[in-house]
């Protein structure tokens, strides 16, 4: 079924001369670390179902293992389950309203559905469902419960069952033991794990010529071994005595890599002292949208890359619910540090790495050229003494402290946007400098802060000092950002345009040659002014989303800018947070010979839509070959520079795995009809009289403004230029509210 749906992913994979280099792996075998499929792709679709397991085998590399978590049934009869319960990821209580019971599991008093209770028949018609929030629900109920012998007619690459409590099982009569025993030849499993070392006991030397290794999996460090009453820190301990019964270990991430308050500490021993006794050593709890260590910015990749290819030791394999994403860090990214582009694309950083420090400050801007950044971005703002600096907003408030701060200058300014804010025309630089700058966290109501002890630190930056900082870094190019100018020039008497020409003159990059300038501006008028200078690329920002920009837009486009960023969400088409196509845009843009940028990208899992398999990595390889983007505008330039230097970022690479693009749809035809809410409506189309923006307008004296008429803060004109995006209104009572909130935390 999936097979077919994914067939374009792997078509296409072209011999080249680029090839892999063969690396040196520090795993007990020497070879590359194993992809363990916990439950088939159960990141994406229900865990241990057919489709999961069809597409963990579609989109993983050649040697991919599927994860059985083995229940047995009333009548005998093994089948791969998340869980001994059976409430959370199946429809069961639909059937069986009253078939709940209450057992000891673990020592512990449990209630549910357990599947020693119903035959395999009575289980015929129970379904599988999404156990994790997050994830998606859209294939709930398609998919029946899948018993091993259905996941060894796919013939897997490899298998690995794992029995969490045969303890249970035989308090029930349905010991494992025997079963996998008198199956052995049958089910040929390359690996069977178990928390329980009785159990593990029972199979050692009893499957005949099956090359099955057996695995002790830890659980907690405080948890009790069921059997020999010991907790897992004490067993950890000795070793040597699991060598009696076991060829290895699996163990939670945080027994390699430890964690304090969300940060990593050093890596324990663990890995280098079971190598050192022949004892394989894999880890658990990786996924895409699980919680991980600030230290990864959110990037799944870089988790897996400090388990496998760090400077010390690399474990055997690793147990995932995203085998995609597991799959290309090991196959594509790992030991390419030292690499160069292997892509002509270009990184842009959005207020330098704002997610690793607070935006537009030095140690942003410090950060995103240690990360391989190619173009490093300043959106310049004026201070009310006509100083131009770096920060993402002219509202100062939600990347400094200005609202608790400045909280006597906050107002509502209609022309610029419809909230109260603290504006940076109405600071001195001198009050703007004494200013804290703040962590952005898009993701904090879903509490995916970013990097905390970041926040507060650096400095921002004068336009003047970030040209400085640039010409002496190793970025080949700046961009600089322009907005709002004719509200500047007209109510404020200041001139961004001339600033922004002055500062670039005197600095000489309106002649130099080794770094490139790009002029980014949503205003035509902007653009027309920094014309005379051929030097310098023109880049039209078109911030809405739009469904398609018919030729006569992009002839308009074309006499005023060299480029287009457009927003990531007009080169696809959604439903809800799935995609179902691409729009024209960036083949639109792409054939009129208009350098195309996608801005702007994030790490954080829910701003990544399911196609792309909550991996940004993904979506990034989406952007750059099938729409063959320009340049990614990213708040995580690490992530994307690390893409580029990997050999898997050219399709045509004769390699064994390849980053394959996200095909928008492919999901939502698998769900079914009727497993999606209605299609959205479609974005505005980008009509030619959205492109054109009238001239600007004279920079009056300070002395002649006359006091601004109070606006209604409910009501915000539609942008010159842009489609008109009506917002939420938010009354200036919040911010007061907000900003106590702020003085008593």
């Amino acid at each position: 079924m999936l097979r077919l749906l994914l067939a374009s992913w792997l078509v296409g994979l072209a011999a080249s001369a680029v090839t892999t280099p063969t690396a040196k792996w520090q795993t007990l075998s020497g070879k590359a670390p194993r992809v363990v499929a916990r439950g088939g792709f159960s990141g994406i679709v229900p865990d241990s179902s057919q489709l999961a397991y069809e597409l963990a085998m579609s989109s993983s590399v050649k040697d991919v293992i599927l994860y059985c978590n083995l229940q047995m049934t009333k009548d005998g009869i093994g089948m791969c389950q998340y869980d001994t319960i059976l409430d959370n990821s199946t429809d069961i209580q639909s059937y069986y309203p009253k078939g709940q019971k209450s057992y000891t599991l673990n020592g512990e008093q449990v209630r549910g559905y357990f599947s020693v209770d119903f035959t395999s028949e009575q289980l015929f018609n129970v379904s599988l469902v999404q156990n994790v929030f997050s994830r998606p629900s859209i294939f709930d109920g398609a998919f029946p419960l899948y018993m091993l012998e259905d996941l060894l007619s796919l013939k897997p690459p490899g298998l690995w069952i794992n029995v969490e409590s045969n303890t249970f099982f035989k308090q029930h009569k349905q010991d494992v033991t025997p079963y996998i025993i008198e199956g052995a030849s049958i089910i040929k499993a390359n690996y069977i794990s178990s928390p329980e070392i009785g159990f593990l006991k029972s199979l050692n030397g009893k499957l005949g010529k099956a090359k099955t290794k057996l695995v002790l999996k830890f659980l907690s460090q405080d948890s009790i071994e069921p059997t020999i009453g010991k907790s897992y820190s004490t067993i950890l301990q000795d070793l040597k005595s699991i060598k009696a019964y076991a060829s290895g270990i699996l163990v939670p991430k945080d027994y390699i890599w430890p964690v304090n308050k969300g940060y990593l500490e050093s890596s324990t021993s663990l890995v280098k002292e079971a190598h050192a006794l022949g004892l394989e050593v894999f880890t658990s709890g990786f996924g895409n949208d699980l919680q991980m260590s600030y230290n990864f910015s959110y990037d799944p990749t870089a988790e897996y890359l400090k388990f496998v290819d760090n400077a010390n030791f690399s474990v055997d394999g690793v147990l995932t619910d995203f085998p995609i994403t597991a799959s290309e860090s090991i196959a594509c990214l790992a030991h390419t540090q030292g690499n160069r582009k292997q892509a002509k694309a270009l990184v842009i950083s959005h207020n330098g790495a704002s997610g690793i420090y607070p935006g537009s400050t030095d140690l942003a801007y410090q950060q995103a050229v240690s990360d391989g950044t190619d173009v490093i971005d300043c959106s310049v703002q004026m201070s009310k003494d006509g100083v131009a600096f770096c920060l993402d907003s002219i509202d100062l408030t939600g990347g400094t402290n200005a609202v608790t701060a400045f909280m006597d200058r906050s107002k509502a300014v209609p022309e610029i946007q419809q909230d109260a804010g603290v504006f940076s025309f109405d600071l001195s630089w001198t009050e703007i400098q004494s200013l804290k700058p703040q962590m952005q966290n898009p993701g904090a109501k879903s509490n995916l802060l970013r990097n905390p002890a970041a926040n507060n630190q650096g400095k921002l930056m004068t336009l003047s000092q970030f040209l400085d900082f640039a010409k002496n870094s190793s970025a080949s190019g700046i961009l600089i950002y322009i907005e709002n100018a004719p509200y500047l020039a007209s109510k404020k008497g200041l001139d961004i345009v001339k600033s922004v020409s002055d500062v670039l003159t005197n600095a000489s990059f309106d002649k130099q040659t080794e770094k490139q300038v790009f002029i980014q501006s949503d205003d035509t008028a902007v653009l027309s002014a920094f014309k005379t200078n051929t030097s310098y690329k023109r880049v039209l920002m078109i911030k809405e989303t739009v469904s398609s920009i018919p030729v006569p837009s992009v002839t308009e486009i074309k006499q005023y800018a060299d480029a287009v960023s457009i927003n990531r969400f007009s080169v696809t088409k959604r439903t809800g947070f799935f995609l179902s196509g691409f729009t024209d845009v960036a083949k639109t843009l792409k054939k009129a010979n208009l350098t195309l940028f996608i801005h702007v990208l994030r790490n954080e899992f829910i701003a990544i839509p399911y196609d792309y398999f909550s991996d940004p990595i993904v979506e990034i390889d989406t952007y750059i070959n099938p729409l063959e983007a320009d340049g990614i505008v990213t708040e995580f330039p690490s992530t994307a520079s690390r893409y580029l230097r990997s050999p898997c970022v050219n399709p045509k690479a004769n390699l064994e795995y390849t980053i394959v693009p996200s095909t928008p749809g492919q999901l939502v035809q698998a769900a079914g009809p009727g497993a999606l809410p209605p299609a959205e409506a479609p974005a505005p189309i980008l009509d030619p009289a959205d492109v054109v923006d009238p001239p600007l307008p004279p920079v009056v004296a300070v002395a002649d403004q006359s006091p601004e008429a109070p606006g209604p803060a409910t009501t915000t004109p539609a942008k010159s230029g842009q489609p008109a995006n009506v917002a939420g209104v938010l009354l200036s009572l919040m911010m007061v509210v907000f900003s106590f909130v702020q003085l008593r935390g």
